[in-house]
């Protein structure tokens, strides 16, 4: 690769970025001024709030026939206090600076006392009685107002002081040791974890946060620019025909937003360094005898740093990845706006306790760094797992560009117009009939149907139980359909309504009849993998199950081979197979359809099914097949579950909760055999229609 060329490039693509006033500010401005006087602000803020809660005045009422025995442990040694009466009068009031005042205020003047503290009149009202010759008090307060709920702790805390001296006094007329009495345990908390630790851990949980968004933040302006802003600008045309390849192209963009996230990140911990700096001096003239070693947290700067940088690469490429489909600057904002919603959401996993940074976790993005910042800041070193974050952080990250450059190869991505994006929230007379839903109206249906059964489905399948369970397939059918016919799509097309031979049938039939005794192999494997997530399944499974046997059938063996069908392999299919290769149509869909399912125990058997499923769809240009074969699927289970004594008699392994090697592979190989033949119908059919 010519590196004086690709020089050349960044060089322009650094002027380009460094033009934009935002992203110098974001890079400079942001980690260099901003976070200190947001850290400062907050600190005085802080000071002054506490300050004026220990000032203010609180006023409390007490009704208790106690013989003005609180009252008097309320007020007793504390002349920040006064008496006020019926008349409104004060008395005994106090100059003090530093200290709060309490005002009793008169119980009877008070009519009704949730009035009253609506009303802020008084802070805290106080009943007691004598019950069983203990007097119970009831402290009324409003927790929503600071006042009433600052003033309510105060009053605890003179009850907890006021019932010590009553239990004392008791103990001592008794001629009791008060001693022996209250304190036959004597303990000490002994915390052997040293300065360095306890402020490691403190900032363990706000850092690693704080830099992942800020690197979030300094690489999301410059790969707009350079993707998004450039298309609008009108300049990528003049760019490509350039004596340069897509390959220079795309590795001087990226290394132009990764070198200004690698500035930024670094101008971020420069500036939350000096922070730390700062509050280590505070607290090192507010405490006496603590102090830390800095020296120590050397190691865990230098892997932070490196570690970020990283990161730098993985989040510029996933940026520019993002960006890349906008054709503006308010697009691209967008299109960003969910990635930062996912990459804040998985920062807070720092925040989270006892969430180690194991082998499995070290591999998963934004976590893996928080993660790993957070262990080095407490001394604690997995040479394995730090080699895994940093291993993992590069591979995403190679993979993301390779994923850039063939964005960049394809025409129909670089150069669409609006027939690419998002034609949901088009004027309905814009769009142009025919043809089938974009991808990004497929992105939105997923997500919307998604928030729609979590929320809608799992509300109607508690209610309603097996008719909530037909709510969510409504839900699958009728939205991806409303969606269809508003932006004009041609249904035929889009749903795979398509005639298909006999044979399209018939090898769909015997594929499925193979693939059941498979998937009955996957699944106890996974059962064994993971018990816990079988046995709600399990349990969600029965209750559906307790229903007419012929209205189970219907929405367990009919409804999702229609509703299923349409969505899965019709809208979502036909759409990607339109724009990508028919492998990653058919993988994307797959996985799609067992995250559908929502259990850890049914994603591979479900997402193997679907495979399956969209191999057939495609095989005979139809969705019909598939249907027949979900059909088919679905009500062999049903069958199983609502004839287990009949059905067992025949076939008893598919009741065990384990099976033998020798049972496994015989249903394994004769599942295969079926597999085999169904293939090779469907393959011969597959020419026909060709």
């Amino acid at each position: 690769m010519n590196t004086k060329i690709i020089k050349t490039l960044i060089k322009k693509e650094m002027l380009d970025v460094l033009r934009d006033k935002k992203t110098v500010v974001m890079m400079l401005v942001v980690p260099i001024i901003l976070y200190p006087l947001i850290f400062i602000g907050v600190m005085q803020l802080m000071v002054v709030i506490t300050s004026s809660m220990e000032k203010q005045d609180y006023r409390i009422a007490i009704e208790a026939d106690d013989g003005g025995g609180f009252l008097h442990k309320l007020t007793e040694n504390d002349d920040r206090w006064r008496d006020k009466g019926d008349t409104g009068d004060s008395a005994d009031t106090t100059d003090e600076e530093d200290s709060y005042t309490i005002t009793i205020v008169d119980a009877e003047s008070i009519d009704d006392y949730e009035a009253a503290l609506e009303a802020e009149e008084i802070d805290v009202y106080i009943r007691g009685e004598m019950q069983d010759g203990k007097f119970n008090y009831d402290v009324y307060y409003i927790s929503s107002v600071t006042n009433s709920s600052y003033a309510m702790n105060i009053v605890m805390d003179k009850f907890d002081e006021y019932k010590e001296e009553l239990t004392q006094a008791k103990i001592k007329d008794a001629g009791l040791s008060i001693h022996e009495i209250l304190e036959p345990v004597i303990y000490e908390e002994k915390d052997t974890a040293s300065n360095e630790q306890s402020l490691g851990s403190i900032m363990g949980s706000v850092l690693p946060f704080m830099l992942i968004i800020s690197l979030l933040m300094g690489t999301m302006y410059p790969a707009i620019d350079t993707t998004a802003g450039e298309r609008e600008r009108g300049t990528l045309e003049t760019i490509l025909t350039l004596p340069v390849t897509n390959r220079q192209l795309i590795v001087s963009k990226f290394l132009t937003v990764a070198i200004i996230g690698m500035i930024s990140a670094l101008l971020n911990i420069v500036s939350m360094g000096g922070i730390a700096i700062y509050m280590y001096k505070i607290m090192d003239m507010q405490t006496d005898g603590m102090s830390f070693d800095m020296a120590k947290f050397y190691p865990a700067i230098l892997v932070g740093m490196l570690a970020i940088f990283a990161f730098s690469l993985f989040i510029s490429a996933i940026t520019m990845c993002v960006t890349s489909f906008a054709k503006s600057y308010k697009e691209a904002n967008n299109y960003i706006t969910p990635l930062m919603l996912v990459v804040m959401f998985t920062g807070y996993i720092g925040f989270i306790p006892n969430i180690e940074l194991t082998q499995t976790m070290a591999m998963i993005p934004v976590a893996n760094i928080c993660l790993l910042i957070k262990n080095m800041l407490v001394f604690k070193i997995d040479y394995m797992a730090i080699a895994v974050v940093f291993i993992s952080n590069i591979a995403y990250a190679v993979f993301a560009i390779l994923f850039l450059s063939k964005i960049y190869d394809s025409e129909a991505i670089l150069f669409s117009d609006t027939k690419g994006g998002l034609q949901l929230f088009e004027k309905r007379e814009n769009l142009k009939k025919g043809g089938v839903p974009t991808v990004s109206d497929v992105c939105f249906l997923v997500a919307l149907t998604t928030v729609l059964v979590l929320y809608g489905g799992s509300m109607l399948q508690l209610k309603f139980g097996l008719g909530g369970v037909f709510g969510t397939q409504m839900i699958l059918l009728l939205v991806p359909l409303a969606i269809v016919l508003y932006t004009k799509k041609d249904v035929l097309e889009t749903y795979g309504f398509h005639k298909t031979k006999i044979t399209g049938f018939l090898g769909g039939f015997f594929i499925i009849l193979g693939f059941y005794p498979i998937n009955i192999v996957l699944s106890l494997i996974m059962i064994s993998l993971f018990p816990q997530s079988a046995d709600n399944v399990i349990n969600t499974f029965s209750s559906i199950m307790n229903g007419n046997i012929v209205g189970v059938f219907f929405v367990i063996a009919v409804a999702p081979a229609i509703c299923e069908e349409m969505m899965f392999r019709g809208v979502i299919f036909n759409s990607l197979k339109a724009r990508y290769r028919i492998p990653v149509a058919i993988a994307a869909v797959a996985a799609l359809f067992g995250a559908y399912h929502m259990s850890m125990v049914k994603f591979i058997p479900t997402g193997l099914l679907g495979l399956v499923l969209c191999y057939v769809a495609y095989e005979t240009g139809s969705i019909y097949p598939s249907m027949m074969m979900h059909f088919i699927n679905n009500a062999i289970s049903v069958i199983v579950s609502c004839y287990p004594e009949q059905i067992e008699k025949v076939f008893p392994i598919l009741y065990a909760e384990t099976a033998s090697v020798s049972d496994m592979l015989l249903l394994t190989g004769a599942g295969l055999i079926l597999v085999g033949i169904g293939w090779l119908i469907l393959r011969r059919n597959h020419a026909d229609y060709k």
